[in-house]
């Protein structure tokens, strides 16, 4: 397509121009505020992609972004994923660009107004408050955050945590998911409510590091009898699974293609710094377990981006529930595979490696927590493994042995969207 070529190009230009060249002083300020607010640097870099028309090139609709397909924008997403301001500079970091998308799908027009239009021009950042400390996350149906009906609208009370960005001072809101309907089935359970974080009730307990870095902003909740008002409901009661599913499709798919652009930088790193260093009589990269390394990396990155533009073009096609298999498949293979590139050349740069002088630590860090956030490895093959069962034509059994329910919500949780 002629205008992802074009724009291609000139995020690739905006990446060399604007934001590599501004990554060390992101780093140091990011390093500075700990997560709770935002970089002054990161201002200027979306300043920038504004006037570039970068701006919002993840947005599915048009009238707020650029209405690319899932599969148009992945390979921006890659490249945007070889830097870590990249997403943010044009608006399309996490949890922000997912809660936007579901704004523009299941949102009134009131709601857009009041939350999506600040969110999508840049001027304030959001969260979404998911996963529970006190209950098995990887099963979403543990949730057990209340969402109460009154005359006056819905009061929530619970804890959630690993809710990336709450602690940023320009965090306006919370997408929250809880429990409307205990009695209900437990796919219509749970329903999802717009909750401003200046609500009475609404306290930041902690927040959270990841492998000592805290530049995410995560933190932990407490929802202490929150009030907010009745149309602050996403979309209709009980249907919170349905919504999660809508949101978590393209997440997962934006999530991998920026660890593959991830892996390729790492890649690079790699033979920079094997072609540099001498050891033992001969250039590093003429040692054959390091040529091995590389040819392994290279197979695994390319082998990982074909499944997920095999996987975003099935959802463009068919939707999300379609493709289920295929995200799954992706949720587990990317990050275990970004995890190994980045592991080796870690290890070719020796102490550098796992020192602030490159970015590969926070590099791992990130490619080690998508290995559970968006649901853990093992729950995306659980999932796999059923399905490939059925099309085998056998019985899928539970652990105790009695047949499984035909219909049970697909695992949606993790650390973060």
């Amino acid at each position: 397509m002629a205008e992802v070529d074009t724009l291609r190009t000139a995020l690739e230009s905006f990446m060399a121009e604007v934001v590599v060249p501004g990554e060390e002083r992101y780093r140091h300020e990011a390093a500075e505020l700990h997560g709770r607010s935002t970089p002054t640097v990161m201002a200027e870099m979306q300043g920038e992609a504004k006037r570039r028309g970068l701006w919002n090139l993840c947005l599915s609709d048009d009238e707020w972004g650029r209405g690319l397909t899932n599969a148009e924008y992945a390979p921006l997403a890659e490249i945007t994923g070889r830097s870590t301001p990249a997403a943010e500079a044009i608006n399309c970091a996490g949890p922000d660009s997912v809660n936007m998308e579901t704004l523009l799908r299941v949102g009134t027009p009131a709601q857009k107004e009041q939350w999506l239009r600040p969110l999508a021009d840049g001027e304030c950042k959001s969260c979404f408050a998911m996963t529970e400390p006190a209950v098995a996350s990887s099963d979403a149906r543990n949730i057990a955050t209340r969402i109460e009906r009154t005359a006056d609208g819905y009061v929530v009370t619970g804890r959630k945590w690993w809710t990336s960005g709450a602690v940023n001072d320009r965090c306006r809101f919370a997408i929250v998911m809880g429990v409307t309907n205990p009695a209900a089935p437990a796919a219509h359970r749970h329903s999802m409510l717009v909750v401003p974080m200046d609500a009475p009730g609404l306290r930041v307990v902690r927040q959270l590091s990841v492998y000592g870095y805290r530049t995410g902003g995560h933190a932990e909740l407490a929802f202490e009898g929150v009030e907010v008002p009745a149309d602050s409901l996403l979309g209709e009661e009980g249907e919170g699974f349905a919504v999660a599913q809508l949101r978590l499709g393209p997440a997962r798919i934006q999530h991998c293609m920026r660890l593959i652009g991830m892996a390729e930088r790492a890649l690079e790193l790699l033979c920079d710094r094997a072609r540099t260093r001498t050891a033992f009589g001969s250039v590093v990269a003429d040692q054959g377990v390091i040529r091995d390394w590389i040819a392994e990396s290279r197979i695994a990155i390319t082998q990982a981006r074909m499944l997920v533009m095999h996987a975003a073009e099935k959802v463009d096609r068919d939707g999300s529930r379609a493709a289920r298999d295929e995200i799954a498949m992706i949720k587990v293979s990317v990050p275990r595979m970004a995890c190994e590139v980045i592991d080796r050349a870690i290890q070719v740069h020796g102490g550098a490696g796992v020192s602030d002088d490159t970015p590969l630590g926070a590099m791992y860090a990130s490619a080690r927590t998508l290995r559970i956030a968006d649901g853990p490895d093992e729950v995306h093959k659980m999932v796999l493994a059923r399905s490939e069962l059925g099309r085998q034509g056998r019985p899928v059994r539970t652990v105790a042995g009695s047949a499984e329910p035909a219909a049970r919500p697909a695992p949606i949780e993790g650390v973060a969207s």
